[in-house]
C-alpha cells in the first residue's frame, strides 16, 4: 500500500472513531436517559446543557465526516470533550453511576482522535488564517 492510501485509511478511522462515539451518545442525551439527566443535573445544566451539548455533538459529528470540514469538527469535538474530561475530573468523577468509567474513556478517545485530526489537517487552519488575513481591511 502507498503512504497516501495508508494516510487516507488512518484519517477515516480517526474520523469514524470520533463520530461514532459522539453519535452513539446522542440517543441517551436526547431521550433523557437516567444517566444523562443525572450528569447534567449534577452540573446544574439540566435540561438545556444536555440538549445543547447533544446538538453540538451532532454538528461536530457531521463536520468530522465531511472531508472539507473535518478539522472544524475535530476542533469542536476537542472543545466538547475537553469540557467532559474537565467535569469528570472535577465534579463527576471518573465513574458515573457504576459505568466503570466508560463515559470518561469515550471522552478521552474522542479527544485524542480529534487532536490527531487537527494535527493532520492543521494546514487547512493555516490556509484559512492566511486567507482571512489577506482580505482584512
Amino acid at each position: 500500500m502507498t503512504t497516501h492510501r495508508l494516510t487516507t485509511i488512518g484519517t477515516w478511522l480517526l474520523r469514524l472513531i470520533a463520530a461514532v462515539i459522539l453519535l452513539q451518545t446522542l440517543y441517551f442525551k436526547f431521550t433523557a436517559s437516567e444517566e444523562s439527566v443525572y450528569i447534567f443535573s449534577t452540573l446544574g445544566m439540566e435540561p438545556y446543557g444536555r440538549i445543547g451539548t447533544g446538538v453540538m455533538e451532532l454538528i461536530a459529528s457531521i463536520l468530522l465526516l465531511y472531508p472539507r470540514t473535518t478539522v472544524f469538527g475535530a476542533l469542536l469535538a476537542m472543545g466538547l470533550m475537553g469540557g467532559a474530561i474537565f467535569f469528570h475530573l472535577s465534579k463527576l468523577g471518573i465513574e458515573v453511576m457504576n459505568d466503570g468509567g466508560q463515559l470518561f474513556v469515550y471522552a478521552v478517545l474522542v479527544f485524542v482522535a480529534s487532536l490527531a485530526l487537527v494535527l493532520i489537517y492543521r494546514t487547512q487552519i493555516y490556509s484559512l488564517l492566511k486567507l482571512n488575513a489577506k482580505y482584512r481591511v
